[in-house]
Parts: C-alpha cells; sequence; structure tokens
C-alpha cells in the first residue's frame, strides 16, 4: 500500500478544497495511505519536497510519491509567469534528479472559472488526476526499478 504526501498551497481555499478532495478520492479508492501538508503558497511547494526527502534520508517518515496541488491566477503582473514557470520547473528538476513518482496538480489559469472546472471533482478533477498520476508513477519506478 503506497504512502503519498499531498502538499497543498491553499491561497484560493475555494479551489484548493476541490483539488484536495478529488486527490483524496482517487488515493482513497486506489487503497494508498496519505498525510496532507499545507504549504504558504506554490512557490513554496518544490521546497517541501525537498525537506520531506531531506527528512526520509535522515529517518523520517517513508514517502513513496508526492501530489502537489495549488492555483495560480493570472493577474496583471508578470508574477503569474514567475511562479508558474519556476514551481513547475523547481518540481521537474526534483522530480527527475530524485526519480520522484510525483503527480503535479497545480493549475495555472488565466481566470477563476478555468481554476473552478479544473478543480471540480465532477468536471475536469485535475486533482484526482494528479493522485492517479503519483500512483501510476510509482507502479513504473517499482516496475523499472525493481523494488
Amino acid at each position: 500500500m503506497p504512502h503519498i504526501l499531498v502538499i497543498d498551497a491553499p491561497y484560493y481555499s475555494h479551489i484548493s478544497k476541490g483539488l484536495v478532495a478529488g486527490a483524496e478520492a482517487v488515493l482513497k479508492d486506489r487503497g494508498a495511505t496519505w498525510d496532507k501538508l499545507d504549504v504558504p503558497g506554490v512557490l513554496e511547494i518544490p521546497a517541501a519536497v525537498s525537506m520531506a526527502l531531506e527528512g526520509m534520508a535522515t529517518g523520517g517518515k517513508h514517502y513513496d510519491g508526492f501530489v502537489t496541488l495549488g492555483c495560480v491566477i493570472r493577474g496583471e503582473t508578470a508574477h503569474f509567469d514567475i511562479v508558474a514557470f519556476e514551481s513547475a520547473r523547481a518540481i521537474m528538476d526534483l522530480t527527475i534528479a530524485e526519480c520522484l513518482a510525483l503527480g503535479n496538480g497545480i493549475q495555472t489559469t488565466e481566470n477563476e472559472e478555468q481554476a473552478k472546472r479544473r478543480a471540480d471533482t465532477d468536471d475536469l478533477n485535475k486533482g484526482g488526476h494528479a493522485a492517479s498520476a503519483a500512483l501510476d508513477m510509482i507502479e513504473l519506478r517499482n516496475h523499472l526499478m525493481g523494488a
């Protein structure tokens, strides 16, 4: 039974609730266990993954995979581009360097309506998709790396 760390940046709490609900439903349906951790914002998610990895390396709690959740909605400045790009880049760098099973459910949208649709468990359910991706990547890693 895989154990997952769900890391959520609930800046837009009404969006975050749907992403988390979708992820937790998939994890439950597929027999996984999980811990949930909130961080201040999307840019803090990669650091939280890194801290969890360091904790695992020094005898802390073990996680088989990670689900990252949050939302960035475009505003009037370049801040959206920086947050969207840098969080995705840092998560991808960690995923590749550490062979992580990680489902990235951070939503980068043009407006709140797009974000709501992606978070809605009865619509696009991107939180559920991220959890499913993490579990699928655990299976792939186990197959390819003989775990």
